[in-house]
């Protein structure tokens, strides 16, 4: 239960920090892309930090699924996992309109051009975020402390380089409580899929790429942290 809570904790500091970012920015114009980006990487960065050690700091179902995929986290709580996630953002994003009104589409993500090209450029993101979560998850040579700011970083990359074209998603749960609380559905497919699809991609390439693979710990099986 207390992992369950630090996952909904983190999943929805990320989202009213991050949405609420974007949403700040298209009234006030105070922010920027650049704003945009750091508050996303820095949310996530600060978040690792402080439950990192309690849940794992996953705070994205398409992590969840990763580690139960490559035996570090156990599926039996998988499910409990991503509902929490879900449940926090739908939330944060109940809070942001609440407080902040139908702006930005409550801070949603909505492709600039065509959704082909959104979905595209969001695997390659996606590749680009897991690719370094695996690495820092999975190899007792790499992460601890430093994950957190190998992941923000990650994030931050993303968002400023994609965010004009796609959003820079990378995380269903992120896309979809803006999306249910906007009413709007359109383009949510490519959010879902895209950081799902991308996970095996990374999950692979991680693995072949590592050198001789160590054994882990009991915390660094559950954690990114």
């Amino acid at each position: 239960m207390r992992a369950l809570l630090a996952e909904a904790i983190g999943t929805f500091a990320v989202v009213f920090a991050g949405a609420g970012a974007i949403m700040v920015d298209a009234e006030t114009q105070a922010l920027g892309q650049v704003g945009i980006a750091l508050t996303f990487g820095l949310v996530i960065m600060a978040m690792i930090y402080a439950v990192g050690h309690v849940s794992g700091a996953h705070f994205n179902p398409a992590v969840t699924v990763a580690f139960a995929l490559t035996r570090h986290f156990p599926w039996s709580r998988a499910a409990a996992y991503i509902g929490a996630q879900l449940v926090a953002a739908i939330a944060a994003a109940a809070l942001l309109r609440a407080s902040l009104g139908d702006v930005a589409g409550v801070g949603g993500t909505a492709p600039a051009g065509s959704q082909a090209q959104s979905f595209l450029w969001e695997l390659v993101l996606s590749f680009f975020l897991m690719f370094v979560i695996m690495a820092v998850a999975t190899d007792t040579r790499a992460g601890g402390e430093a994950a957190a700011l190998a992941i923000g970083g990650t994030i931050a990359l993303d968002a400023l380089v994609g965010g004009p074209i796609s959003g820079a998603s990378m995380n269903s749960a992120r896309s979809l409580g803006p999306a249910l609380v906007a009413g709007d559905l359109s383009s949510l497919w490519l959010y879902l899929t895209a950081p799902s699809w991308e996970l095996h991609s990374a999950r692979s390439r991680t693995r072949r790429i590592a050198a001789q693979p160590r054994a882990l710990d009991t915390h660094r099986r559950l954690s990114i942290y």
